[in-house]
């Protein structure tokens, strides 16, 4: 699938081929819990079809703090390369890591409220960018910022979890291999996407074993007027 996808996207490097298939794999599902993959669990267990169950998960991707949190730790790393116009050094990129956190900011792709170490994810494609593009300068920048950024976290001691997820480096391995567009939306405005074509794949198997195993119908609970007044007090 993935150098059939590499041949659609008329890349001929033949490292994205290998790139593709490796984000197809680590993105296809991520736990049941996450939004997309709870989402279409959801609209299955109505017995709907299974593009119609798909499409809810796809929605629920599209929001910030989900699927589309790959542009924006994408993006964040290519403004701070044009800010800086070079691939900023260790004590320059320390420096503006709290300039960022003390004007109430945050850093995309670090802070994760589920995880509570280095993304496997995140892992596999960073030794990917080593081993394949070790000079690229937005990798670079992301692998500098994996070196500092969970450093300056801690010390400001207000996130549980400071080390990355995979959303911090998966869009500077496909800004490598030119899959980028800064016309429509935005560079790298339609990573979201790709996103989707793996997590489909996660989905629909799950979706198969919840019929093969005739789950029921999700049916989420309900609360009362008293419930909430006890949640508050």
């Amino acid at each position: 699938m993935g150098t059939n996808f590499a041949q659609m996207m008329e890349i001929p490097d033949r490292g994205y081929a290998e790139l593709a298939r490796l984000f197809f794999i680590i993105h296809s599902d991520h736990e049941s819990g996450n939004a997309s993959a709870h989402a279409t669990h959801l609209v299955g267990s109505t017995l709907s079809d299974i593009f119609y169950a798909t499409s809810s998960g796809m929605n629920a991707l599209a929001g910030p703090l989900h699927g589309r949190a790959n542009q924006e730790a994408l993006s964040w790393l290519l403004d701070v390369f044009q800010q800086f116009g070079h691939v900023p050094d260790r004590e320059e990129l320390y420096g503006f890591a709290w300039e960022r956190l003390n004007a109430g900011q945050v850093i995309p792709g670090y802070g994760h409220a589920v995880l509570r170490k280095t993304d496997p994810r995140f892992s596999v494609q960073l030794e990917f960018g080593k081993a394949h593009f070790p000079e690229d300068p937005i990798f670079k920048l992301a692998t500098m910022v994996y070196e500092i950024v969970p450093e300056v976290l801690q010390k400001q001691g207000k996130s549980k979890n400071p080390w990355p997820n995979v959303d911090a480096i998966s869009g500077s391995l496909q800004y490598h291999y030119g899959v980028q567009d800064c016309t429509l939306v935005g560079c790298s405005g339609f990573y979201t996407v790709l996103f989707g074509v793996s997590r489909a794949l996660g989905v629909s198997a799950n979706a198969v074993w919840s019929r093969a195993l005739n789950q029921p119908l999700e049916r989420p609970k309900s609360v009362t007027t008293e419930m909430l007044e006890a949640i508050i007090k």
